[in-house]
């Protein structure tokens, strides 16, 4: 099993100098590599594979041009020609989107494997610098110094700061002990999670308390003129709002994705089609804000490490209209309509903890199906009416 430890890393100004012209030469390896694969497609119809693109590389240190390409490490850069020609095979069988050019203004990273760095005495020592590089190492059940990682990302993020990546292959962990209790979760924008319990864990809404201050912050860059030290510094500071807005939605995002798979054997959720929510101009910021994506992506490699089950219910099963107690079906259910009454059996539902007593038991009857494979149709059949036949449901699309 792959585990990844981070750390925040402080270079000197030398070693600062060095990983810059690094990532300039991986962004200057990755975008030129890129045009030509293009090109080459455009004009043949031809794809260029990984040793075509090592040759051009080769060539390109050879040239008066690009001979400063050999001032940095072979590393990273051979690294960035895997990395794309990882992206177009994931394009090709698509599982991703068309590889794009990189930026020097986003985050920039540098990749390095066991040849192009050391470890001893817990200080790491990497490629064409003089003297290792200052950590901040704060996992106390690792001793950096007994790390045997298979590679070490270099990154400095757009708001100046640095980290270092260890990519660690570590044996698989114990599953946790049997917990005795299954939970349906209906995620939502008031509340961003319900569960079949009857618990509301209320949308801490990161990006709308700071909206203010990142406003404040974008005015002020836009009245920069641009490409002076000035705008470079206010950049800086949106960057910095970003990113706090960024890390309080992550950290509680692993905390709440931590609870679940600690306190329950069996989880399932819907599907949701995030996607397509983030192109309602009304709702898009306030979906983003959620980080639904990210969460579902924590709750399936958090499941899998401590053996719990996820399931996930197909997005077109009608959670919220159909009654948890009689199954009757409602033909119609406003979004505005919080609470309804069964006409059914007469009873009184929450509309969003009756989703996920109905999201819980979708994934209750086929618990034998894998993760991302569960229809959730024709379950509750109880009542006279029932939701309609899977097989007049669309696929749930396999995601990567």
């Amino acid at each position: 099993m792959r585990t990844a430890y981070k750390c925040r890393a402080y270079p000197d100004p030398e070693q600062a100098a060095i990983f810059g012209r690094t990532f300039g030469c991986v962004r200057l390896v990755w975008n030129k590599t890129l045009a030509e694969r293009r090109r080459v497609y455009h004009a043949d119809g031809t794809r260029t594979s990984y040793k075509q693109t090592d040759a051009a590389l080769t060539l390109w240190k050879k040239s008066d041009d690009l001979a400063f390409l050999n001032e940095v490490s072979c590393v990273p850069l051979q690294q960035a020609l895997r990395h794309q020609h990882a992206a177009f095979a994931n394009f090709f069988a698509g599982r991703a989107r068309y590889p794009r050019f990189k930026n020097r203004n986003s985050r920039q990273s540098a990749h390095y494997t066991r040849s192009a760095f050391r470890i001893r005495n817990g200080q790491l020592q990497i490629a064409k610098t003089t003297r290792p590089l200052a950590l901040v190492w704060s996992f106390d059940d690792v001793d950096l110094a007994t790390l045997n990682p298979t590679m070490v990302v270099i990154s400095r993020d757009p708001d100046g700061r640095w980290y270092t990546t260890f990519a660690v292959d570590t044996d698989t962990p114990k599953p946790l002990p049997a917990a005795g209790h299954q939970i349906g979760i209906d995620l939502g924008v008031k509340d961003f999670m319900v569960t079949s319990d009857g618990d509301h864990l209320a949308n801490p809404r990161h990006l709308e308390r700071k909206a203010a201050n990142l406003a404040r912050y974008q005015r002020r860059m836009a009245r920069k003129q641009p490409g002076s030290a000035n705008r470079r510094k206010a950049k800086a500071k949106v960057a910095r709002s970003h990113r706090k807005v960024r890390n309080a939605r992550r950290d509680f995002l692993h905390r709440t994705s931590t609870g679940l798979v600690r306190q329950a054997d069996t989880i399932v959720i819907e599907d949701l089609a995030v996607a397509g929510m983030v192109r309602n101009r009304k709702l898009a910021r306030a979906v983003a804000d959620c980080g639904w994506g990210e969460f579902r992506r924590q709750l399936e490699y958090k499941a899998d490490r401590a053996g719990r089950t996820l399931i996930v219910v197909d997005r077109w099963y009608p959670s919220s209209k159909t009654c948890s107690h009689c199954g009757h079906l409602l033909t119609a259910l406003s979004l505005s309509t919080r609470a309804w009454s069964c006409p059914g059996c007469r009873t009184r539902h929450d509309r969003d903890v009756n989703a996920a007593k109905n999201i819980l038991a979708a994934g209750r009857a086929v618990a034998g199906a894998g993760p991302g494979e569960v229809c959730g149709a024709d379950v509750s059949r109880q009542g006279p009416s029932l939701p309609q036949s899977a097989t007049k449901q669309k696929h749930l699309r396999r995601e990567p």
